[in-house]
């Protein structure tokens, strides 16, 4: 089957495409952490269809949905050759969280979801970037409003490494077209009107007409809508 994408896909492609060359040769080690959602889904389908050298790794909180494990695993059928590795808390800090606090502290507070998104997410995600020159995310622009303030190439203090975020302004539409046209395999739950996919206990889907990140941590205000892995970013000054 042929494949056809607008123009401005068309160049938004080349141009995505030409920045992961430049990472993988640039800024070695580099690796990519693949959330499995649909925009993450199209980088690993780059990444593997031009064998491009940068790792990819996902991080598993041990409360994803069955729906993303079934992507986990049709994703390492679908690219054989393309290795994603992944990890995991540490027990003995998920342990201390859920005898200490409760097995769904999260929703009790801020400060309790956000200790969880460290225990589950931000530590092992320091474990996943140790030793790396650069990451690359799947953030676009128009997901959320505490994203609308991204560059395309910043500098994470928190991890000491460069960050790219190659599909940031890509739109959803685009997003589809890309996944459509090569076939790239994704979330079952995105035909549940699933349009940003976390842990099970904070994902929820939308309603049609709500904002895309609207179904993440829903019971809190949209400025506080991010779990730490993508916060304080300064851009990188132009060259």
């Amino acid at each position: 089957m042929e494949t056809v994408l607008s123009p401005e896909l068309q160049a938004k492609l080349a141009h995505t495409l030409t920045l992961l060359q430049q990472v993988a040769r640039e800024h070695a080690p580099a690796v990519f952490a693949n959330s499995l959602g649909a925009e993450d889904m199209v980088l690993t389908d780059l990444i593997a269809r031009h064998q491009l050298d940068i790792g990819i790794f996902s991080l598993d909180t041990g409360r994803l949905p069955a729906e993303t494990y079934e992507l986990m695993q049709h994703t390492a059928e679908a690219y054989p050759d393309t290795r994603v590795l992944v990890y995991f808390p540490r027990a003995e800090s998920v342990e201390q969280y859920v005898n200490e606090q409760g097995i769904n502290a999260f929703y009790q507070s801020i400060e309790a979801r956000k200790a969880c998104c460290r225990i589950r997410k931000l530590e092992p995600l320091a474990r996943a970037l140790a030793g790396k020159q650069a990451w690359v995310t799947g953030l676009r622009r128009e997901q959320s409003t505490t994203r609308t303030d991204m560059a395309e190439q910043e500098w994470d203090e928190a991890n000491g490494l460069t960050k790219f975020n190659p599909l940031l302004e890509w739109t959803e539409k685009e997003v589809w077209a890309y996944i459509k046209a090569y076939q790239v395999p994704y979330n079952a739950l995105h035909d549940r009107h699933y349009p940003s996919i976390g842990c099970a206990p904070c994902t929820r889907a939308i309603a049609a007409g709500e904002d895309v990140r609207a179904g993440r941590w829903w019971w809190e205000n949209p400025e506080n809508k991010e779990c730490g892995l993508h916060a304080k970013i300064s851009a990188l000054p132009t060259r």
